[in-house]
């Protein structure tokens, strides 16, 4: 079980912004693909933050509220982001998220954006490889 990697269930080309993108616009890419973030990257694709609809929220409602139009990524967006590599097992992961909150986790491979894992992917890993008699004690 430990062999089964987070490349193989991740999203290989994950949406994602820059920290120059208005939140308007992120908002509006995330509700156009149903997404609850994305990841933010710099122009060499390197991992620098991540933004979740809750980033959002408050400056939207705000910039509603005075009718300002919002400001870039960078200001809302998570610098400290909880993220992992292609080669973590969906083991190690599973555990990660027992104790973590994120829902999604961008990967990165030396530091740049190579995929995007969410829970619901840890749980069709771990749902395919049951079904596969991974998990099924010998008789």
């Amino acid at each position: 079980m430990l062999s089964i990697l987070v490349e193989d269930f991740m999203d290989h080309n994950p949406h994602a912004v820059s920290a120059s993108t208005s939140i308007k616009d992120a908002v509006a890419m995330m509700l156009k693909y149903g997404l609850n973030g994305v990841p933010v990257i710099d122009d060499n694709q390197k991992l620098i933050g991540y933004l979740s609809e809750q980033d959002c929220v408050k400056d939207m409602l705000n910039d509603a509220f005075y009718s300002e139009e919002p400001g870039p990524v960078s200001q809302v967006m998570q610098d400290q982001v909880m993220s992992v590599s292609p080669e973590t097992s969906i083991v190690e992961l599973a555990q990660i998220i027992m104790k973590n909150r994120p829902k999604n986790y961008p990967v990165k491979k030396e530091g740049k954006l190579v995929g995007l894992i969410s829970r619901s992917d840890v749980l069709r890993a771990l749902m395919k490889h049951e079904e596969d008699g991974y998990f099924h004690k010998p008789q």
